[in-house]
């Protein structure tokens, strides 16, 4: 009886599995249509993919994972004292926190490498980016883990913590069509 149900059941496991990605990919056709102007270059995955957990640290020192921010969604940023385009793009991702952040979502700025972290902090201070915590990966272990090759790279976490999205390159985070499209990721959750 196996032998004759087993590939029928193994035919209608795919279908549904087909169904529920189609499901996904509707879900995200409908939000890559938000994007306009800078956003376009967010490019969203057909499949989430699993985030590096490496550890990252708080201003404080201590280590931090991106599980640690589950279930919300996550724009991960990625930037360094010394490129102009991540200075650049700091505040409007200040502002998208400020406008959106609380229980379903956060912007977590990461500096880099060479980015001290009082120079981290000065620049943070002098710029009145004030809704982002201070994140530092000086070894670059997390920043490898995640595939960045450049900076600034931006990468949207979902709740469930796998990469759903990323953009390379400077951005206005904080323009219309941004929100629109983090709207939609936290009313889907």
């Amino acid at each position: 009886m196996l032998r004759i149900c087993g590939p029928f059941i193994l035919y209608a496991l795919a279908l549904l599995g087909a169904n529920f990605a189609a499901a996904a990919e509707q879900d995200f056709a409908a939000i890559q249509a938000l994007r306009e102007g800078s956003m376009k270059k967010l490019l969203f995955h057909e499949i989430p993919r699993p985030v590096s957990s490496e550890a990252f640290y708080d201003s404080n020192g201590a280590a931090v994972t991106l599980s640690e921010f589950r279930p919300k969604i996550v724009v991960l940023n990625f930037w360094a004292t010394w490129c102009a385009p991540c200075l650049k793009e700091l505040p409007t991702l200040d502002a998208l926190n400020e406008n959106l952040g609380g229980d379903k979502f956060e912007v977590l700025a990461v500096a880099t490498g060479r980015s001290s972290p009082e120079d981290a902090a000065e620049f943070l201070l002098e710029n009145n980016i004030d809704s982002l915590d201070l994140y530092l990966d000086p070894k670059l272990k997390f920043l490898r883990g995640t595939g960045v090759l450049g900076l600034p790279t931006t990468i949207v976490v979902n709740g469930d913590g796998n990469e759903i999205a990323r953009l390379i390159g400077d951005a206005d985070w904080n323009s219309e069509s941004a929100i629109e499209i983090f709207e939609a990721l936290i009313s889907d959750r």
